[in-house]
Formats: structure tokens, sequence, C-alpha cells
């Protein structure tokens, strides 16, 4: 097991003109950890602490088009989350085609099992989880917020007997309802703007049929209760990959249910925007108000 601690000078950000320089966080990465096997792969978590760890923690998946990338991990990109001390865990899942996103989603689940479990370990509150990504990493996330849970409490690993839910959500640009997706009643499960990502879906995307089950099955807008996890979404407003509307209706219906919810448009922004430290800041500050105690 790699672990070094490194001072991670943040690049400097241009924004709206403007260059800022980044203050350095030091920081604590453990590389590699093991949170899962299937078939034979390795499912992997990078641990990253600051200098003044908070005892919380956040949950980061690598995911884009629901394949998460092997490529190292870079503290940086997770500034605004250490400069509030807290603990990421960057989790990487299986990714499509090999693995349809029904299984994607177990993995994690599986990562805030192992997370809870061995909390201690790194000094973090297991009742003080927070979950982040972007695009299909925001659906995994409102995946986790809507539908995590108590594990198998006599499941032979101990891991599996802790809860996959988490405290707080805060995510960028989610798909959010593959029944409406865009508008109502289009079926958008490996079809529309996502139809380069029907492997994702599996065989069952391929009839009406199936793209109905599979767009109850995988949209966490079906799942929002009144005791979802305060959840804070970001989305820009010129997003042809996966509209805006995809948020608005999930916070209409979660509001409605009476859930905690935010919504944060940026104007003229497309799908995945290059700085979005300013808006990852906005997300630091929505678990340091529903990650305290």
């Amino acid at each position: 097991m790699n672990i070094r601690t490194i001072a991670v000078a943040l690049a400097l950000i241009l924004l709206s003109g403007a260059i800022h320089a980044a203050s350095p966080v030091v920081v604590t990465h453990e590389k590699d950890i093991v949170y899962a096997r299937k078939f034979g792969l390795a499912l992997t978590i990078d641990v990253m602490q600051p200098a003044k760890p908070n005892g919380r923690g956040v949950l980061a998946l690598i995911s884009g088009g629901w394949k998460s990338s092997n490529a190292p991990v870079n503290p940086a990109n997770y500034a605004e989350f250490l400069d509030h001390g807290y603990t990421v865990f960057a989790v990487r899942h299986g990714s499509q085609p090999k693995f349809v996103i029904s299984e994607i989603a177990q993995d994690i689940h599986r990562a805030v099992r192992f997370v809870r479990h061995n909390a201690a370990r790194w000094n973090v509150r297991p009742d003080r989880l927070g979950i982040t990504g972007g695009s299909a990493g925001g659906h995994l996330s409102l995946t986790i917020g809507t539908k995590g849970g108590p594990g198998d409490p006599n499941a032979k690993d101990p891991v599996d007997r802790e809860s996959s839910a988490v405290q707080a959500v805060a995510c960028f640009y989610p798909p959010t309802d593959f029944l409406n997706y865009g508008k109502e009643g289009f079926d958008g499960a490996g079809t529309g703007t996502l139809k380069n990502y029907m492997k994702a879906f599996g065989q069952k995307a391929e009839t009406p049929e199936g793209r109905q089950e599979l767009g109850r099955e995988l949209s966490p807008i079906y799942y929002i209760t009144e005791k979802m996890p305060p959840t804070f979404i970001v989305h820009g407003d010129a997003d042809k990959l996966v509209p805006l509307q995809q948020s608005e209706i999930f916070i209409q219906r979660a509001a409605k249910l009476g859930a905690v919810v935010r919504l944060h448009i940026k104007p003229g922004a497309a799908h995945g925007w290059k700085n979005k430290g300013p808006e990852r800041a906005l997300m630091a500050d929505w678990f340091d108000k529903h990650l305290a105690d």
C-alpha cells in the first residue's frame, strides 16, 4: 500500500477573466485500497486527508458515462472539500459495457459500506458521510441518496452488514428520470442524447418494454421520500446531454414530498464545464451545513 504525504499546490484558476492563486492543501494520500472484487477485478478507492480533518467523509465518484477512469487521482480536484476538512474517498467502480448500470450501482453501495465499516481507520464518523459526482456520477450519487439503506445482517462479510445510506448529497448535472428525459413521456434509456450509452443499460434497452422497465428501475426520481438526505444539485442551463429539466423535476418532486433540496443553475453552462471550483465550494458549504452535529 502506497501512503505518502504530499503538498498539493493548486493550479492558477482562470475565472471570469481573473487569475487567482490558491493556497496549497497538505494531504495524506493513500492509494488503491481494494473495497471489493468482482469477476477477478479489484475495485479501489483513494483516500485523501487534509492536514486538519474535521472527522467527516465525502465519497467522490469517479464516473463519466458510467465508466470509471483508472487515471491517477489528483487531490487538487477535491481541494474545496479538503479545504473544509473533509476526508475524501475517490471511488472507482466497474465500467460499462462490461457491467450495466444496475451492477455499477451495487459497487457504490459496497463502497459506502466499506467506508462506513472502516471509518475508524481514517478517524471519520460513520454517521457523517456525504457523496458527490458528476453526470453518471451524479446519477449514482442520487441513486445512493434515494436507495441507500441497511445491509444484510446475515452476510458473511461484515462490510455487507453495514448501511449504504449517506447523510448528504451534492452532485453535478445528473440524469434523474429516464422515462421523461428532456420532456414528458420521452424514454431516454439508451435513446435520444443517451443513444451512445445503450450498452450501459444492457439488452433490456433494445425494446420499448425493456426501456420502460429500466426507466423506472434506474431513475432516482421514483425512489424519493421525505427521509431522503439533504440534496444539492448544480446544473448548467445550456446542457444538451443531460437536460436541466432532469434536475428541475427531481427537485420539484423532492420538495413536494418534504425533502431538503436545493438546485443551483449555472447560466450559459453546457455539460461538464472545466472550472467547477466555485460550485464545489458551494457543495462544501452544503456538506458543512448538513454533516454537522
